[in-house]
């Protein structure tokens, strides 16, 4: 699934290619794509028709579209992009990917933005702002997400109190999106890796500074993703004109699973982890004495 780098990616794009344009029609392909929209594809395409597109917005790796202003009570579409979404700009003429599943179509040239998903796993829906837990205004089922690391507003001290109340092991709290949202898998292993911790560091024995250092590393890594377009491990990560990020190049932990590690040449460790893997440095990163309860099981390999 995208992170908050691969996300912020594509609300850029849109941000250039979206704002302040007009929704002439909608055309719904398959209606996996709207399966969130409650109501269902016929509403979700006629309630965006004649609508303009106010501003692209993202709170951690939800990205949202505001219609017609943004403001308490407003209309915004979110996109929960899941394993293989793509939100591409296109002109009229292109021919459809073998994936389409939203089209909208723009008032004033015909262009399209084009909602396109292989593994219908992802999809957009229409729901109104409401006031969020962490502040600000988020669509309704996203109103729960805390401020990520990237955030202008983020607390950081607010977010180490928060991680350490968690009482559970250091990297699920990362990936609890109520704590602080945007760290996901790769860059939660980055992180802890940067910072010299494991994953399994209970969070109740963690210091005010390690919590903040594996935040502050956590926002340095995603900002040196931002930079490189995102991580891609494949073509199913791109920005709005199809563009694939490089930043796995430069993953020091996540993904290496015995290649030596940059700092110390200790052979970098897999664990299963969630169902997903957990990679870290045995020697940069020692395993706590005592750990939360929960989690992680030893598996070597790749």
């Amino acid at each position: 699934m995208p992170e908050l780098p691969e996300v912020e990616v594509v609300r850029l794009g849109l941000a250039d290619h979206v704002l302040d344009r007009k929704i002439a029609e909608v055309e719904v392909a398959h209606p996996r794509a709207v399966r969130r929209h409650a109501e269902g594809g016929l509403d979700f395409a006629a309630r965006l028709a004649g609508r303009t597109i106010t501003g692209a917005r993202r709170r951690g790796k939800y990205l949202w579209l505001d219609l017609d202003g943004g403001a308490a009570g407003d209309d915004a579409v979110l996109a929960h992009l899941g394993m293989s979404g793509q939100m591409l700009v296109a002109d009229a003429t292109r021919p459809d990917e073998k994936h389409l599943r939203i089209r909208f179509r723009f008032a004033d040239d015909g262009s399209e933005l084009r909602f396109v998903d292989q593994r219908t796993f992802g999809g957009l829906s229409v729901h109104p702002l409401v006031p969020a837990t962490g502040g600000g205004l988020l669509p309704g089922p996203v109103a729960h997400i805390a401020r990520d690391p990237m955030d202008p507003l983020f607390d950081l001290d607010a977010a180490v109190a928060a991680v350490r109340r968690r009482r559970t092991e250091l990297k699920r709290a990362l990936l609890d999106q109520t704590v602080v949202s945007g760290i996901g898998n790769i860059y939660a292993d980055e992180a802890l890796w940067r910072a010299k911790l494991h994953s399994l560091r209970p969070t109740e024995a963690l210091t005010r500074a390690q919590g903040r250092a594996v935040l502050e590393a956590a926002t340095e890594v995603m900002a040196e993703a931002l930079r490189a377009g995102g991580t891609s491990f494949d073509a199913l990560y791109v920005n709005v004109n199809g563009a694939s990020g490089y930043f796995d190049r430069r993953l020091d932990a996540y993904g290496q699973a015995d290649r030596p590690c940059r700092r110390c040449g200790t052979p970098i460790r897999r664990d299963a982890f969630m169902n997903r893997s957990s990679f870290s440095c045995p020697r940069c990163q020692p395993r706590p004495r005592h750990r939360a309860t929960g989690g992680i099981t030893a598996s070597r390999g790749a």
